[in-house]
């Protein structure tokens, strides 16, 4: 049940998008129809998401293997959707996929899992992540799953619907 339907395509407020446009026209959705329902919020989200997007520092598989697991935790329907799209752009196989749904045995997994249940991560996640990942790395990481989980409850309060023609990814 949607609670705040996105804003029309219609209506965008550009300036609100222009950290993630650069003032560029983009495809309507209903992630960022909803965002501009709050002009200033979407300016300061859209800043930061931009840098997890477009200048993390993590490899872009890892980046998306994070960002399943947490849509998977968090039971997030339309970021599941998007991020399989892309995370499947990026070289993520059908076989992760059902690692990221079943919650097994990756380094990624279990560190996304610790930070999402216990806020942090255990000093044996910390260590095996710490050999995989830089200084930059291990911030992009963290903040990653913190921003996703935040954009996961908003999806889901809200009751963000898929955009048109876009499938669950088997959700």
């Amino acid at each position: 049940m949607t609670r705040l339907p996105p804003v029309p395509y219609e209506e965008w407020d550009a300036e609100a998008l222009r950290p993630l446009t650069g003032g560029r026209r983009v495809p309507p959705s209903n992630a960022l129809g909803l965002l501009v329902r709050h002009p200033a919020l979407a300016r300061a989200f859209l800043t930061f998401n931009t840098h997890l997007l477009a200048r993390n520092t993590l490899p872009e598989k890892t980046r998306e293997l994070a960002i399943l697991r947490v849509a998977w935790r968090r039971r997030c329907r339309y970021e599941w959707a998007q991020h399989v799209l892309i995370g499947r752009r990026v070289g993520v196989t059908e076989e992760e996929l059902a690692q990221v749904r079943a919650g097994t045995g990756t380094l990624v997994n279990r560190a996304v899992d610790e930070l999402d249940s216990d806020f942090g991560l255990s000093d044996a996640t910390y260590d095996e992540l710490a050999k995989e990942l830089d200084e930059r790395q291990l911030l992009d990481f963290v903040f990653t799953v913190g921003a996703y989980g935040t954009l996961a409850m908003a999806f889901n309060t809200f009751g963000l619907e898929l955009d048109p023609g876009l499938d669950d990814g088997g959700f």
